[in-house]
């Protein structure tokens, strides 16, 4: 499975806001589990953060504040070390801030070389300290912290979604693609800004919109918005597919009905005939019920997942990956044995999970195992933000899908269509990145200058 990103939290509250970004943050647990930090304001700014879970991270911490803004993180970028861990505060000449950060900064290492060369220095490898130190510079330059932030926007390359504390306000910067999710929500007089909008319902607030790409939100004593340079919006597909939770809403389309929809057509393409859908749990459980609600044929847990082990893509290592697997799942065997099974999932990456899945379900008497896989092969690396940075790492770069079935040691195996999946995320084909699949690369352009410098 994929490793994946970040998410970020903002509170602006006439009260405290440390329990909310907790349980918000709590709820998106799911995009990183490497460590979590929350940092509030009155008069200054004070953090803490750690290594691990939130619940671990703040079990005897407590920092009180009327507006924060909190992070729980996977590395893409930077070493998985207390340094890297976010928010980071910074103090410069103009004052002070704190920033959190989701997403990955393709050019990061020629900006990092051009702010070491005018004086700058960096305490982490993380690309958010890098951010927050171009913010800085261009503050103490031209003296207005939104025209900062734009002058900032103008010379990062990648994928971002930022929340910032500035002077008794939280920001949220969406970058010009759009490619991170980002989201605005209410309560009473009370403003947040979150990854994903299962945050704002754990919290009681209600779903405002989305923070639109290239837009800086800053919220005060009211909502404003600013606009930065503009690009081609190009929304992660993989953000439907597997990464946000099934219960939040991304750019307008429900991530459960999306995924629904993906396993409906999954079905019409790719029918076979057998006696039950089942899912890996828990990202294939939607994509199973849609192809199930299709196809007619009866859905049923055929794994029983342990509630009490992280997603394996949180795994640094495969050896650890490949025991995760074992200890997560395991096959209903009254359930499964002599019956001809129809296993769907969200995705193939590297294809050991899947193997060791289909292994242990013939080893339980499933008399077929049938791969149905709710995206296409994923073939080409993500610069984006997904820890998935060569070619080598997918088993679908150099191989045929009847090969990958061999592999995988499947009866038949069967992916998602370009055409299925545009049709159910229904944004439009122009509307997504999908890089990951077709190797259309939405910066293409930067990113290629990049590499000729």
């Amino acid at each position: 499975m994929m490793r994946e990103k970040c998410a970020v939290f903002g509170a602006k509250s006439d009260t405290d806001v440390f329990e909310s970004i907790y349980y918000a943050l709590h709820s998106m647990q799911h995009r990183g589990q490497e460590s979590a930090g929350i940092a509030v304001s009155n008069d200054k700014i004070r953090g803490h953060k750690g290594m691990g879970l939130v619940a671990d991270v703040f079990k005897n911490a407590y920092i009180s504040g009327s507006v924060g803004i909190g992070h729980v993180r996977y590395s893409t970028t930077g070493d998985s070390v207390i340094e890297n861990a976010q928010p980071f505060i910074i103090n410069y000449a103009k004052g002070s801030f704190a920033i959190a950060h989701n997403g990955n900064i393709v050019n990061q290492r020629d900006l990092r070389q051009t702010l070491e060369l005018a004086g700058s220095s960096f305490t982490t490898t993380s690309d958010t300290e890098l951010i927050a130190k171009l913010i800085a510079h261009e503050h103490v330059k031209c003296g207005d912290f939104v025209g900062a932030i734009q002058s900032t926007m103008k010379q990062l390359v990648g994928s971002y979604s930022l929340t910032l504390v500035h002077n008794g306000a939280i920001y949220g910067v969406r970058d010009p693609g759009g490619i991170r999710p980002l989201c605005i929500g209410q309560k009473d007089k009370n403003f947040y800004i979150a990854s994903e909008s299962c945050a704002l319902d754990i919290i009681g607030a209600k779903l405002l919109r989305d923070v639109k790409p290239s837009e800086i939100v800053v919220i005060s004593d009211t909502l404003k918005s600013y606009s930065g340079p503009k690009e081609k919006v190009c929304h992660c597909m993989f953000e439907f597919v597997y990464f946000a939770r099934a219960d939040s809403i991304l750019d307008g389309k429900a991530v459960y009905a999306v995924r629904k929809k993906l396993g409906m057509n999954l079905a019409k393409q790719s029918p076979v005939k057998a006696d039950m859908v089942c899912a890996v749990p828990d990202s294939g459980i939607s994509h199973a019920i849609g192809y199930a609600m299709e196809s007619g044929i009866p859905y049923s847990e055929g794994l029983i997942k342990n509630r009490y082990v992280g997603r394996t893509f949180i795994l640094p290592d495969q050896s650890q990956r490949d025991l995760g697997v074992r200890v997560k799942l395991n096959p209903i065997r009254s359930e499964i044995a002599g019956k001809r099974l129809i296993l769907v999932d969200d995705s193939i990456v590297r294809g050991t999970t899947l193997k060791r899945i289909v292994s242990s379900l013939r080893a339980a008497g499933a008399k077929e195992v049938h791969v149905r896989i709710a995206s296409p092969p994923i073939k080409n690396p993500c610069s984006y933000g997904i820890d998935m940075q060569t070619s080598k790492e997918f088993i679908a770069s150099e191989r045929t899908v009847q090969q990958i079935c061999k592999v995988i040691g499947a009866d038949t195996l069967a992916y998602q269509s370009i055409e299925g999946l545009v049709d159910a995320i229904g944004l439009g084909h122009g509307k997504l990145c999908m890089a990951c699949l077709n190797g259309e690369y939405p910066l293409a352009d930067k990113q290629k200058k990049l590499t000729d410098d």
